[in-house]
C-alpha cells in the first residue's frame, strides 16, 4: 500500500501529543484521527457513536479498547496494535475471527510492563515471606512478638530457598532475575523446555509441573490465558506443592481453579497466596457477573493482594503507547512484526 495514504484511528480520547507522536513516527502523509476531546474518567470510554465516523476508512486502530461494532465496520483494516499485553478479550469478543477474515495484523505490547509485574511478584514474594501485614498491624497497635521466633510472626527466607516460574516469558523471566539476587534456586517451566532462560538454573516441561511443584518453597505464576493453561492449577497441583510453600500469581487469574485454591488455604495445605489478578465470571458462563473471589479469598489472613494494579507503575504508560506506535511503524515499513500475536495460539 501507499503508506502515504494510511490513516491510523486512535481508539480512544487522545491528547494532541499523543496525536503528534504519531505522526511524527510515522511515514509523511500519513493521516492519524482520535474522537473528538471529551471528559472522561479514562481511556476505556469511547463508544461506537464516538468512533463510527473514522472506522470505516482507517487502515490501523491504536487503542486500549474496541467498542462492540466497530471491528465490523472497519472493512479497510489491516492492522490492529493493541495496547494490552493479554489479548483474552478480543478472542472472547470474536475479534481474532474478524481480523482474520480481513486478513489483518494483530499486534500487542508484550512486555511493556514486565519489569513493572515482576517487581510486584517479588513483592508479594517478600511481603508473604515476612508477614508484612502482621507485623505492620503489630506495629500500629504498639504489640511485640511474642514469644519472638512464634510462628505467627517469624519470617520466612528466600535466601537459597527454591523458586519455580511457571511461564518464562518477559515477565517470569525478569522475576527469575530478581530472584537471583536473592541467591535462590530458579526452576523453571516453559512448553518448550529446550529454550533455556539466562537466569533459570533449570528448565522443565509442562508434563514435568507436579514434580517440580513438589522441590519448591515459592511458585510464582507468570503464563499467559491460553487453551492449554486455564485451570493449570487445580487440587493436583496444589497437593503436589509443600505445606509450607507460597504460591503468587500474577499471570492470569483463570490458571488458578479457586475452589481448590480456596480449599488449600483454609485447610493448611498451601501457606499463603499472593495475587494481582482475579477471576472474571461472565453471564452465561457462570453465576454471579463480576470480577472477584466469589469465596472472599482476598479476606483470608494468609492472602495478600492487590487489583489488577502491578502495571500501574511509572513509565508504563508512555512505554505502552511508543511500543504501540512501534508496531504501526514496523507495519508501514513493511517489516515483521516483532509483536505480533498469533491468532491461533493467543499470544
Amino acid at each position: 500500500m501507499n503508506t502515504g495514504e494510511m490513516k491510523v484511528l486512535c481508539l480512544w480520547h487522545a491528547t494532541q501529543q499523543e496525536i503528534e507522536n504519531i505522526k511524527t513516527a510515522m511515514p509523511a502523509g500519513t493521516e492519524v484521527a482520535a474522537p473528538e476531546p471529551a471528559d472522561y474518567l479514562s481511556r476505556y470510554e469511547t463508544t461506537y457513536a464516538d468512533l463510527e465516523r473514522h472506522a470505516s476508512d482507517a487502515d490501523a486502530f491504536i487503542g486500549w479498547t474496541v467498542p462492540t461494532g466497530i471491528l465490523e465496520i472497519a472493512e479497510k483494516l489491516k492492522i490492529l496494535s493493541w495496547l494490552h499485553v493479554g489479548v483474552d478479550d478480543l478472542r472472547q469478543m470474536g475479534a481474532f475471527s474478524l481480523i482474520a477474515k480481513r486478513k489483518a495484523k494483530l499486534a500487542n505490547i508484550a512486555g511493556a510492563n514486565a519489569i513493572a509485574i515482576a517487581e510486584q511478584g517479588i513483592m508479594l514474594m517478600l511481603a508473604l515471606a515476612k508477614n508484612a501485614i502482621i507485623k505492620h498491624q503489630m506495629a500500629v497497635d504498639g504489640r511485640s512478638s511474642f514469644p519472638v521466633w512464634g510462628d505467627e510472626s517469624r519470617s520466612a527466607m528466600l535466601h537459597e530457598r527454591t523458586v519455580a516460574v511457571i511461564g518464562v516469558g518477559r515477565i517470569g523471566g525478569r522475576v527469575a532475575k530478581h530472584a537471583n539476587a536473592f541467591d535462590m534456586n530458579v526452576l523453571g517451566v516453559r512448553r518448550n523446555k529446550e529454550q533455556k532462560a539466562e537466569n533459570v538454573d533449570t528448565m522443565y516441561g509442562p508434563e514435568e509441573l507436579q514434580a517440580v511443584l513438589a522441590q519448591c518453597d515459592y511458585v510464582v505464576l507468570a503464563a499467559p490465558n491460553t487453551r492449554e493453561t486455564t485451570g493449570l492449577f487445580g487440587k493436583a497441583e496444589l497437593a503436589a506443592m509443600k505445606p509450607n510453600a507460597f504460591l503468587v500469581n500474577v499471570g492470569r487469574a483463570a490458571t488458578i481453579q479457586e475452589k481448590p485454591l480456596y480449599e488449600a488455604l483454609t485447610s493448611g495445605r498451601l501457606r499463603g497466596f499472593g495475587t494481582d489478578v482475579w477471576w472474571r465470571y461472565e453471564f452465561g458462563r457462570t453465576f454471579p457477573i463480576g470480577w472477584g473471589s466469589r469465596l472472599d479469598i482476598q479476606r483470608l489472613p494468609n492472602v495478600i493482594c492487590s487489583a489488577r494494579a502491578a502495571h500501574n507503575a511509572d513509565d508504563v504508560l508512555e512505554r505502552s503507547i511508543e511500543w504501540g506506535i512501534q508496531n504501526l511503524v514496523e507495519f508501514a515499513a513493511g517489516q515483521q512484526l516483532t509483536l505480533g500475536v498469533n491468532l491461533e495460539e493467543g499470544y
